[in-house]
């Protein structure tokens, strides 16, 4: 079958585009249009800065992710082998947790169909795919229960062999090794010349928020970055961290969804970097690619046998938080330090005039510490200057 070129960017183009299967979005017509009009009635309701409840009068929610960045181009090594490589990572996460923070991680995201690999050039997205129950379900059920933490896992899924139905998914594992929930990509890669959708897969219907014991855990994969619809519905449904699986990095784009959300994003990628993204848009932290690791698409993994190293991260973030404005009192911070110690933390930006704000002391929230200095958040700030504006008459208020 002749490879087909891919609308989607050129990185994508040349490293995953190829011919799809035979289902065509002619075919899903039907319930396309249904869809939109739903899609289009949650995406004018999605939550906005107004509508936002400060998760600052909670106590401290200290959660450790942990992220990797790896290509998985080439030969398929072989179901077996890429699953040790998976499960190896997650190793490495909990070793460096234990050695930062004393204990392992929470949450563990793998990049995009990284247990499957990219799918063929030639012929139905299922020859790349696997179904769930089998060695995928065992290995990572055994890995979350070893490690007790959640883990995000990525892959070509097949969910009816008889019908060829399969979806680009992420299976979500609680830290028993039970199936909490699973996010099957929206927005799947498109075929101009047969408006076809990546190799034949399904797109998903819904955008699920799963209610880990830390707090609200969103996923959204790869292509939905650049649609509204998967974001606004995870802000609405009052998602907290969104893990988000991809083969294309960047840093442009999520910042705008993680300041528009309120919510981190964690990207797990196959090259250049992975990153976590806070709710003021800023990046807590990243891995990037070595010039010593060679070049992320030359890597063939069943001939190339040599470890990455330094390409899994962690780290411990808040989701109980307040954003400060700049105030002459809060000195960039040093107020906070000067009157709580280590009984609180915080990120303060100057460039951008505003900061991250954490309580670590248990018997009291960020919001107490806040309002015992008299000061104010920023989205009450923000609430406050909407009134006013309204009252003014300014357009749009």
């Amino acid at each position: 079958m002749k490879s087909k070129k891919l609308t989607r960017r050129g990185f994508l183009g040349s490293v995953a585009g190829a011919g799809f299967g035979s289902l065509t979005l002619s075919a899903l017509a039907a319930r396309g249009t249904a869809d939109a009009a739903q899609n289009l009635t949650a995406a004018s309701h999605c939550q906005s800065a107004a509508e936002w409840k400060s998760t600052s009068d909670q106590p401290p929610r200290k959660v450790i992710v942990g992220t990797v960045m790896r290509p998985f181009w080439g030969q398929y090594p072989g179901l077996d082998h890429r699953l040790r490589v998976l499960t190896d990572l997650i190793d490495n996460m909990q070793a460096q947790s234990r050695a930062r923070y004393g204990r392992g991680v929470d949450l563990a995201v793998l990049p995009e169909t990284s247990v499957t690999g990219e799918a063929r050039s030639t012929g139905h997205v299922m020859e790349s795919s696997f179904p769930l129950e089998g060695p995928v379900q065992d290995s990572f059920r055994a890995c979350a229960r070893e490690h007790h933490c959640y883990i995000v896992v990525p892959l070509f899924l097949i969910e009816d062999r008889a019908t060829k139905r399969c979806s680009n998914a992420a299976v979500l594992f609680d830290r028993q090794g039970d199936v909490a929930g699973i996010y099957r990509k929206l927005h799947l890669v498109v075929d101009d010349d047969r408006a076809t959708l990546e190799h034949g897969c399904m797109p998903g219907t819904d955008v699920p928020v799963f209610q880990c014991d830390f707090g609200k855990l969103g996923m959204q994969i790869c292509y939905d970055m650049d649609f509204d619809y998967g974001w606004h519905e995870l802000a609405r449904k009052g998602a907290e961290i969104v893990a988000w699986p991809t083969q294309s990095p960047q840093r442009a784009r999520p910042v705008a969804r993680a300041i528009d959300g309120h919510y981190f994003i964690v990207s797990s990628t196959w090259r250049t970097d992975a990153c976590i993204f806070e709710p003021t848009g800023k990046i807590v932290s990243q891995i990037t690619w070595k010039p010593e690791m060679g070049s992320p698409g030359d890597w063939d993994q069943a001939t190339v046998h040599r470890p990455i190293d330094d390409n899994t991260m962690v780290e411990e973030i808040d989701l109980s938080y307040a954003i400060l404005p700049y105030s002459g009192e809060l000195k960039n911070g040093q107020l906070f330090t000067k009157t709580f110690g280590e009984r609180a933390g915080f990120r303060y930006y100057d460039d951008d005039d505003r900061g991250i704000f954490w309580s670590n002391d248990p018997k009291m929230t960020v919001r107490q510490m806040v309002a015992s200095l008299k000061l104010t958040e920023e989205q009450d700030e923000l609430r406050h200057d909407r009134s006013v504006y309204h009252n003014a008459g300014v357009p749009g208020y």
